[in-house]
């Protein structure tokens, strides 16, 4: 599956046709990049619907590995939650749904040659439905003249159920 998602003026692909869960960046600089994504320490794919509980923190982790010969960075990553009404309307005001432990947002100073950068992060789902991850990142470097161009990776589909609630006899 390829997606482009992003209202810059030098948008960016990501090709998620290798490995489930394994993204390379397809890019002039940034072709030797590829990204990886665990929820709750499951390995995420776009057609991989990732299931967890109300209620109960869920472990998120983007690893980013550069496979070049020179360092890349600083990037800052951030992630996004929103829900998919499958008719093309994207929910993304969901203050009282979803609460992230700690910040949505990631920097990386740099990821040295054949090196990778983790970051990690966690997820409080509030009530049941089906939410979606955009997990996006760009150069963060203040010196560029350029704009801020993003990558976006292909969006991870949780779907948050009830708690089982077992009772003793």
């Amino acid at each position: 599956a390829t997606l482009v998602l992003l209202p810059s003026l030098d948008s960016k692909v990501v090709d998620s046709k290798h490995t489930p869960g394994h993204w390379r960046i397809l890019h002039a600089v940034y072709k030797h990049i590829t990204a990886d994504v665990l929820v709750d320490g499951k390995v995420c794919d776009c057609d991989i619907v990732v299931d967890c509980k109300v209620g109960d923190p869920i472990a998120l982790e983007v690893k980013l590995t550069n496979w070049s010969k020179h360092s890349v960075g600083p990037f800052a990553l951030t992630v996004i939650p929103y829900q998919d009404y499958q008719n093309g309307v994207h929910n993304y005001e969901l203050h009282d749904a979803i609460t992230f432990v700690g910040s949505n947002t990631f920097y990386i100073d740099s990821v040295k040659p054949t090196k990778n950068s983790v970051c990690f992060g966690a997820l409080l789902f509030l009530y049941t439905g089906d939410f979606y991850l955009n997990i996006k990142f760009h150069e963060d470097n203040s010196s560029r003249e350029l704009p801020l161009s993003w990558f976006c990776l292909p969006s991870v589909h949780i779907r948050a159920m009830e708690p089982v609630i077992q009772t003793k006899l």
